[in-house]
């Protein structure tokens, strides 16, 4: 097999995500019992790459929370790469969007960069058990309020 081009799409962790989990579904429902060395290696890969890929947030996205994020960053003058780098790692602080935008410095004011943020945390869905940790006050914030008083 001959790889034509490279670059002909790129694809976001939610993609492939899809895609292998209905490539699974699809080999339970054939059910095939037999298989070749090399289909033994394809199934070690999917799993391990789906095993880590879940415990991204990708998981939570949708192909309209991916569409609503293109649309809200397409003002940004960003390349496909650094969008698809966003949209995959999830970036919560400016540090990391700098180490994601290729001169980000020339390219994004703090007033944009902060814009940026607010769009990533308001669009694309974090993990939900992550998110009602940070809403629940902490034992040491409990304690705290409980002196004020």
């Amino acid at each position: 097999m001959e790889v034509k081009d490279g670059n002909a799409a790129l694809l976001s962790n939610y993609e492939v995500f899809q895609l292998l989990t209905d490539l699974k579904h699809q080999r339970r429902e054939t059910g095939k019992s037999r298989q070749s060395a090399g289909q033994q290696n394809l199934n070690t890969i999917m799993y391990e790459t789906l095993k880590y890929i879940s415990k991204t947030p990708c998981k939570f996205q949708s192909p309209e929370v991916v569409r609503d994020f293109l649309t809200a960053v397409k003002d940004y003058k960003l390349t496909k790469a650094e969008k698809l780098q966003l949209l995959n790692h999830r970036p919560m602080t400016a540090v990391e969007i700098q180490l994601i935008v290729e001169e980000s410095e020339e390219r994004l004011t703090e007033e944009q960069i902060e814009a940026l943020l607010q769009i990533i945390s308001s669009i694309l869905p974090g993990d939900p058990e992550k998110v009602a940790e940070e809403q629940q006050p902490s034992a040491m914030e409990v304690e705290e309020e409980g002196d004020q008083q």
